[in-house]
């Protein structure tokens, strides 16, 4: 009984100090703690235990520093979305007032307006600089497994963002990434066989910079389910 309560609190504050990371230290990853990471993301379900994800992962800051330039630069000119999955055309209702309040939190910890829209504009570039990370990893599944795939990738991403915290890594899931898929892919020499589900960049947390004390919310367990 001990045990289950001890591993219920390690679980729970893995899952509370969990954070989306907005500024890193320059400061690179050993590559055995990388592959520690890893190792204990794998472990995550899938539908058929077909374990269909992929991941390409930037190994040194020089390497995470050309593909950061190159994304950079392909982004200001190609605006374009690229994705290899669908962008969701609109969000309505719940779905839209938490995105806003989340936005609008963040414009506040960085001190931004919310009438200032180029510096608003400004700083959602810093997704494609992968907000200064040391390392970014790319996850892929095979497309021809369709949207299960992408779902049970999904569950990888959850188990690898709750390993690196486990490692005291702090990481950055970003679907914006995604919106430049077919240059991603095509950079990092990965097949069209493959869709582009995120990109997750990692590394150490800069805690002297106020965007890391922005955290978000959540919604509560009666606004989620319905018993019956």
């Amino acid at each position: 009984m001990t045990l289950e309560i001890s591993e219920s609190a390690v679980l729970e504050r893995l899952m509370t100090n969990r954070f989306t990371c907005r500024a890193y230290q320059s400061r690179a990853l050993d590559g055995e703690l990388i592959r520690s990471m890893v190792d204990m993301a794998r472990r995550s379900a899938s539908w058929c235990n077909v374990q269909p994800w992929q991941l390409v992962i930037t190994e040194s800051i020089e390497s995470t520093e050309c593909f950061r330039n190159a994304l950079v630069e392909h982004a200001e000119n190609h605006p374009e979305v690229e994705s290899d999955f669908p962008f969701p055309p609109r969000y309505e209702g719940q779905y839209a007032q938490r995105r806003r309040e989340a936005g609008f939190a963040l414009y506040k910890a960085l001190g931004i307006a919310r009438e200032n829209t180029e510096q608003r504009l400004s700083h959602s570039f810093e997704n494609f600089r992968l907000f200064g990370a040391p390392h970014v990893a790319i996850i892929t599944v095979p497309a021809q497994l369709g949207v299960y795939a992408a779902v049970d990738a999904g569950g990888f991403i959850n188990s690898f963002l709750l390993s690196a915290q486990a490692h005291g890594i702090a990481t950055t899931p970003q679907a914006a990434l995604a919106r430049h898929a077919r240059f991603v892919r095509g950079y990092l020499n990965i097949p069209d066989t493959h869709h582009m589900v995120c990109g997750i960049s990692f590394g150490y947390a800069d805690f002297s910079h106020p965007v890391n004390q922005f955290r978000t919310g959540r919604a509560s367990v009666d606004e989620l389910v319905r018993f019956v």
